[in-house]
Formats: structure tokens, sequence, C-alpha cells
């Protein structure tokens, strides 16, 4: 007699139950938008769902159905998350374009995507009209948070809010949220571009629906219905690391501050609305602490900040830590992982700014020879670092090829070493790598040490090609107004504590370091400046 086993219900992960699932059980929660002059629009989880699924009806009207491509080109607010869910609800797949971004990339991107319609916020409409217009593929163009002011010859584009007021559009009333394979694509968003031409990395509902379970553990974010959440990372940027999923899941406030990242306009945003936890790249709290600074007041609901996107200097660690009253967790990922890797805690009593913490349940690292050969030992070795996991990319956008070794092992291209508590240390990229005289320098280790200088703000180490040692480190710095470290400083902290022969040839100081679109310094701009530069000393 065959025994009849039982079985759990077919529920597939897919998006759309996060937003679902805020609205039915955190109805009333806000999501507050930054508008011009200080002012803020208010909406709750149970109608941004409302609103959401009537984008999603208007887009199928425009002939958007499951598998097709919608673009976005906007910042972080309510219309921008509105969309994100109403494309990623029904099924397509909702394509994040970076306007910081130029615009021969962005066009290549939407040609390599072929998506149809542009959603776009009204201040990037130029931009969003001049990429469409180079690719020939995109056929609608709608506006979002605000009116776009245009000559009356030009092209239209069309206003989504009166597209859904007037109900044109041949809007349907049969689109249904999920129901499909969790498999389904859900989001397409290319690589900065930052150290190579940029690569499309495809998320999945399945992917995504467990990176947000990873994010929301205790371990890691720890977002909960208890908090105020400020999303100042671009939800451009690698799925905003999560959180516009991550908060409707909990029940969390969501904060979202548009275009306005200055110190000013944050500090209103974090008294005005409770915010209790802050997260974006390191560059955006210095300014707040810069303001603060300079104009006075506290934020005194403020109790975490996570960063990321690149190694954050221990003076600036403390800095944030110190001005603000809050603790700092330092964080590690990448867009091919969704982008998750490792968060620290926030408590470790070993916390330290060069730890990004160790990697939640679902994600696995492992750290190889530069052949791709496993070290014998994975604690307390530098190595090249490798990861798989569910929410990790398999393939990259329109490529044949895996993107992943015959194990399953991703190489992110990162130099890492695990420490004996298992803490992930990042310590510098494998393309940043500086041969000189047949040996290698490493300018993560160069940019740690002047990075703990107070004066310092931001440090950046490149090679230049040089005719005898065929590339030699130059170290960039942006100092703060009020240091007064002078380049003798700068080259003593470094004494005794790198090689004698890894010491900068020259040491440049720029007004303001260059910022890639992710925060991220970019060393392919300082290289195009300063890599190529005449040698002011003899071979």
């Amino acid at each position: 007699m065959s025994v009849i086993h039982g079985e759990m219900q077919p529920w597939a992960l897919t998006i759309d139950k996060f937003l679902e699932h805020g609205a039915k059980w955190h109805p009333g929660v806000e999501v507050v938008t930054a508008l011009e002059g200080g002012n803020t629009a208010r909406v709750d989880y149970a109608e941004l769902q409302r609103r959401s699924r009537k984008v999603s009806e208007l887009l199928a009207g425009l002939g958007v159905g499951p598998g097709d491509v919608v673009a976005t080109l906007a910042w972080n607010t309510q219309a921008h998350m509105e969309a994100w869910y109403a494309v990623m609800g029904m099924g397509a797949v909702c394509q994040t374009l970076n306007p910081r971004v130029s615009e021969v990339h962005l066009a290549a991107m939407l040609g390599q995507s072929g998506a149809r319609v542009l959603v776009t916020a009204a201040d990037l409409a130029p931009l969003a009209e001049a990429i469409a217009a180079r690719t020939g593929t995109v056929e609608r163009i709608l506006s979002i948070d605000g009116v776009v002011e245009r000559d009356a010859a030009a092209p239209a584009i069309e206003s989504l809010e009166q597209l859904l007021q007037a109900g044109t559009g041949a809007p349907r009333q049969d689109v249904e949220w999920g129901g499909f394979d969790e498999r389904m694509p859900c989001g397409l968003c290319f690589t900065s571009g930052t150290t190579g031409a940029p690569k499309g990395v495809t998320y999945t509902h399945r992917g995504v629906f467990l990176h947000t379970l990873r994010a929301l553990q205790a371990d890691t974010m720890a977002l909960s219905q208890r908090d105020s959440v400020l999303l100042a990372v671009p939800m451009f940027h690698a799925n905003a690391w999560g959180v516009p999923f991550a908060a409707p899941a909990v029940g969390a406030k969501l904060v979202l501050p548009g275009r306005h990242l200055d110190g000013a306009s944050l500090a209103k945003l974090i008294r005005d609305e409770n915010v209790t936890v802050a997260i974006g790249v390191a560059t955006v709290w210095l300014g707040l602490v810069d303001h603060l600074d300079t104009h006075g007041g506290e934020v005194p609901s403020l109790q975490r900040v996570l960063v990321g996107g690149a190694p954050l200097p221990p003076a600036l660690m403390q800095r944030i830590e110190q001005r603000l009253g809050v603790v700092v967790q330092t964080s590690w990922g990448m867009t091919e992982l969704s982008p998750t890797g490792t968060v620290a805690l926030p408590d470790d009593p070993g916390r330290a700014a060069h730890l990004s913490g160790r990697p939640a349940l679902g994600l696995d690292l492992l750290l190889t020879d530069a052949d791709g050969v496993p070290l014998p030992q994975q604690r307390g070795c530098e190595g090249h670092l490798r990861v798989r996991g569910a929410s990790v990319v398999y393939r990259y956008f329109g490529q044949i090829d895996p993107a992943v070794d015959a194990d399953g092992w991703f190489p992110t291209g990162d130099l890492a070493r695990i420490d004996e508590r298992g803490n992930l240390v990042i310590t510098g990229r494998a393309k940043d790598l500086i041969k000189s005289g047949g040996e290698w320098i490493n300018p993560a280790e160069i940019e740690e040490i002047v990075g703990r200088l107070p004066g310092v703000s931001l440090a950046a180490v490149i090679g230049r090609a040089h005719p005898k040692w065929g590339e030699r480190p130059v170290l960039l710095v942006e100092m703060r107004a009020d240091a007064g470290t002078g380049d003798a400083e700068l080259l003593e902290a470094l004494r005794g504590a790198v090689p004698s022969w890894w010491m900068p040839e020259e040491i440049i100081r720029v007004e303001r370091m260059p910022l890639a679109a992710t925060g991220k310094i970019d060393k392919m701009r300082l290289r195009a400046e300063f890599g190529g530069a005449q040698w002011r000393r003899e071979a």
C-alpha cells in the first residue's frame, strides 16, 4: 500500500506580496516623499497599493504584458515606488536607469532591453527624450513628479497622473498581480560602469524575495514596524538595497528624499519624520555631518546609519557616530548580489570600519587564488572573493555564457580577507592593483591609512604609467575645509605602515573627489584626468 504524503500550499515567492502584506496588515503606515521647499507628500501602504494597481491597468492598456520591459528614470519618490510595484506586480520587468550615467550608456542600456515604455521624472524629461531618440525603441514616455515644461513643437510626453485621472490608454480592469512563476524576471539593473562597460543584471521574483528575507534578519538590516526608515540609496542603484521591498514587508515607515540629499534637507526630514534608521553611502552622511557642524542642530531620533558602496574610512565612521549619536553599520554588496552581501552587527564589540560583517543564510563566500583555486585556509588569508546563493547572478543580461565558474561561484573582482570571527574585510579591487617593478601595490591599504587622518575627507590612489617601474602610485585627497594637514603629514602616516616602495610618487589635492552614480569614488575618471600626466620627478 502506497503512502500518500501531505503537501504544502503552492505559494509563489513574488514581489507583489510585499506591498499586499503592507496594505493589509499595516494599512495606515506612511510613505513620505520630500518635495520642493521643504514640503512633503504622504500616502499609506493601502493607498499606495491601490494606486499601483491602477498604474498596472494603465500599462496593460498601453500594451505592456508579462515579460515586457518598462524603464524608469526617476528619483526616490512615491510615484516611482508605485511604478515599481505596478510593473513588477503584473509580471513585467522594471529597468531602473541611472540619470547620472552618460547619455550614450543609458541609450545602450535601453537599446539592449528593448523597453517600449519609459517612466521619467519631470525634471529628467530632456534626458529621457534624448536617450529615447537614440534608441528608436521607446514608444511612450510617461512623466511623474511634476509638470514637464516644453516647447509646443516638441514630441509629446504624457503625464502618468493625468492619464490615470482621465482613464485613457484603454485601462483594463482584469490585471492581476502575481499568479506567475516565481522564477520570472522582475527587474533589470546595469552596473555603474566605473570599472568597465556596464553589464545588465536580471533580478527574479524568487531571488528578490529571498534577498528581502535575508536583509530583514536581526543580524543584518533588522528593520521592523517600529522603524522610520530614510532611504537615501537611489532606487536606480541595485534595487535601493532592497529597502522598498523590506519596508512594507514589516510595516516600517518609509521616508523618500526625492533628489534632495543635501545636509539641510536630510536634517529636516530626519527630525520631522522621526527617522530611526538611515540608509545610504557614506558621502551622503558626510554632507549631513558637515551641515550640522556648520549650522548646529541635532537628529535625536536617529539610531542607526547603514553605509555601503565603498570602504568607510575609520575617521569618517567615528565622526558620523559621534556627531549624529548613532551606530554605523558597514556593509558590502554588489549589483550582482541583488545587492546585499554582508552587514556588520550594530552591537558587535569588535565592530570596526573595515569590517563588513558576516553573510546571512542564503549567501556563501569563498576565497581563491588568482586562478580560481580555493585557498586551503579561508580565515586570516587574503584572496580573490567569490560568492554564490539564491540572489546571486548566474548569467548577465543578453549573454550566453554563465558568469559563474563550474561550481557555481561568481567572481566578484574584490580582494578580501575573512577574519577568525567570520567577518569579511574587503581589501581592494583586483583591477585597482598597481604593478610597480613587477610587484603589486594595493591602493586600498594606502587609502585606509590616509583616510584615518582627521583632516582627510576622501582619499584615492591610482596608478600612473612610469617609464622605469611600469606604474607608480599617485595619492589624491579631498581635505576638510578646516584641515591644516600638509603633504609631509600624509606621507608620514604611511611610513612604516606600508613598504617604502609603496609610497606615492605625488600627492594631488582635489577640491571635490569625483563620485560615480553609486557614491563610490570614480577611479575611471581619476585615471583619465590624472593617470596620464607627465612625471614631475625624474625616472
